[in-house]
């Protein structure tokens, strides 16, 4: 089915002509309770004429913009809601493809997203982003595009496999579906006044495009503030209420995330049902969901739910999905309501609570009912290159996961990577841990990990120690999604069975595994930069249930914990990471000793 849509100027005199009655409109939604997230009423009875794909009348009576040909769709009682945006977030986390990904939410209701694919940029470099950008163009759906500003995240602290420069932001400032810059990571570079960063910022300003932020730091004193002064217009990185307070304070939008293991929402939305702030300047979002939460839980329909149950007004929540995220990337005359003039999105639903997904409507076409999806989410011909990016440069045995003691220890002391369930910061613990023939070994819930280079096939191989997972027995699980320089990081309880995972994601190109025994017990196949697949979202989405059941077949107990594995390499959020080039002690910005003396 063709998608009719154009800009308001080409549309506006046909708009005008439906409103007034001069011109039969293509659609009509009647009969139901429209939800005004500009005035924040439940309009009963009012009703919806559509040409263009976009709204031409919206008011009490549309039989005026009925002709012969005119669709009529009877509501039926249910409310008519705006279609819902996410601010913030990466379809590479859903290890899907633009288009795939777009298949995967429509039916959930999502209209729009706002994406910074800075994860193929890590591995592809400016290329992988407009291969992005190009597909997103093709949907159905409203998929806006961020220029990614860090790759790599933190220069000095992690090798990417390109590098994102000043002038590769102003060049994408000029494609037609960038909104803004990406998550702008390095904060102490722009706290310190990096003028690599700060013409990032610079370029994106003069272009009339919004700054994404990423202030992943505790401290909300003198960085804090210099940070915004810096130029971010949001964040999504704050977890309790005074860090979403300290944001709009600054004139910042505070994004609440709700991603399949980030629960940001319920901690800081109190900002709002119990503080009282203006609603209007926060926004919802997921950041990273994978697969098999896309398919099994929802999408943005899952967010507006949780923050619903964690006492948000209903009508207030999906302000935070819709008007407020429009308003936010300068959108409020193109999307995000249910208003003369905007793209035609819309959702019917029966309950404005549970939030069913019943009808969806993009752009003025019907694109899915009751969870089924109507339309194609055309692919692009991703090019074969992009199907081998995963380089070790050797086959690893068990003697390159050893972590050597120094001569004639027994025990040692040394720093380990505490994973916080739910959370995307980690903890910097310290444990005494044993040495057997000189190796040092992991005890006591302490399992190995290593960093494994895989965009230049150097060999190379960083080892360190993680606790939190709970593994048992021998053990390892592997994976080329590794935010954000996306090498490989390997999680085990034995050596021999992390080489045997680590040389498996070398075979099929990249993805996640889990060996228990010596024998590969779930796979996900993530051909595309290591990262993505191209296959049905409920293909995927099977293999990633099984590598749960996998993780807690291996005594892991954690929610999604694959998503806490996979941030265990980003070295800019607090406090302790793994990099290619070593330990990264992210409270400080520097790089830190595995073994000795943590004072």
């Amino acid at each position: 089915m063709k998608h009719a849509f154009s800009t308001w100027a080409e549309s506006g005199p046909q708009l005008v002509a439906v409103a007034a009655g001069r011109a039969p409109a293509d659609l009509v939604i009647r009969g139901g309770k429209l939800i005004n997230v500009q005035s924040r009423e439940v309009l009963d009875g009012w009703q919806v004429a559509i040409a263009a794909g976009r709204f031409a009348y919206v008011g009490p009576d549309a039989s005026h913009c009925i002709g012969p040909d005119t669709e009529v769709i009877e509501a039926e009682g249910r409310y008519v809601i705006p279609g819902l945006c996410d601010g913030h977030m990466h379809i590479e986390s859903g290890m899907l493809t633009p288009a795939e990904f777009a298949a995967a939410v429509i039916p959930h209701g999502t209209t729009t997203m706002f994406t910074d694919p800075h994860e193929i940029a890590n591995v592809l470099g400016l290329r992988g982003v407009r291969l992005m950008h190009d597909e997103a163009l093709m949907q159905p759906v409203n998929i806006f595009t961020q220029m990614p500003s860090c790759a790599p995240s933190a220069p000095g602290l992690e090798t990417t496999g390109f590098e994102i420069t000043a002038e590769d932001v102003a060049e994408a400032m000029t494609w037609p579906g960038i909104i803004g810059l990406g998550e702008m990571m390095n904060f102490p570079g722009v706290v310190n006044g990096d003028p690599k960063m700060l013409a990032e910022i610079a370029a994106t300003q003069a272009a009339g495009k919004t700054v994404g932020g990423h202030y992943a730091s505790l401290d909300r004193g003198v960085p804090f503030h210099a940070y915004a002064a810096g130029g971010p217009a949001d964040d999504h990185e704050g977890t309790a209420e005074a860090d979403a307070i300290a944001r709009v304070r600054q004139g910042m939008r505070s994004m609440l995330r709700l991603g399949s293991a980030w629960y940001d929402v319920e901690s800081q939305i109190t900002a709002v049902t119990e503080k009282g702030l203006d609603p209007r300047n926060f926004i919802l979002c997921t950041d990273d969901c994978h697969s098999g939460t896309l398919v099994n839980d929802g999408h943005m329909n899952r967010v507006v739910r949780h923050a619903i149950d964690c006492g948000c007004d209903p009508l207030v929540a999906l302000q935070m999905a819709t008007v407020n995220t429009a308003t936010h990337f300068g959108l409020e005359r193109e999307l995000g309501s249910i208003a003369p003039g905007r793209r035609a999105d819309v959702i019917l639903t029966s309950d404005l609570r549970s939030l069913p997904i019943e009808h969806v409507i993009a752009r003025g076409v019907t694109v899915a009912k009751d969870g089924n999806l109507l339309v194609d989410c055309p692919h692009l011909a991703w090019p074969a290159d992009s199907r081998s990016t995963v380089h070790l440069g050797k086959t690893l045995a068990a003697a390159d996961f050893e972590i050597t003691a120094p001569e004639g220890a027994n025990r040692v002391h040394a720093r380990v990577i505490g994973v916080v369930e739910n959370q995307a910061p980690t903890e910097a613990l310290e444990a005494d841990l044993p040495v057997v023939d000189g190796v040092v070994e992991g005890t006591g819930g302490v399992a190995q990990i290593a960093l494994v280079e895989r965009h230049r096939a150097t060999g190379g191989v960083v080892n360190g120690f993680v606790s939190g997972f709970g593994y048992q027995g021998r053990m390892a699980m592997a994976s080329t999604v590794a935010h954000d320089s996306h090498h490989m990081i390997v999680v085990g309880t034995d050596r021999a069975n992390m080489a045997a995972a680590a040389n498996r994601l070398g075979e099929v190109g990249g993805g996640v595994t889990v060996w228990k025994d010596g024998v590969e017990i779930a796979l996900v196949e993530l051909p595309i930069a290591g990262l993505m697949s191209d296959s049905p979202a409920r293909e995927v989405a099977a293999k990633a249930d099984r590598m749960v059941a996998a993780m807690a077949e291996c005594g892991c107990s954690l929610n999604n914990a694959y998503m806490q594995h996979s941030l265990l390499a980003l070295v800019v959020i607090p406090s302790l990471r793994i990099s290619d080039l070593g330990l990264v002690d992210v409270d400080r910005f520097e790089l830190t000793e595995l073994l000795g003396d943590s004072n």
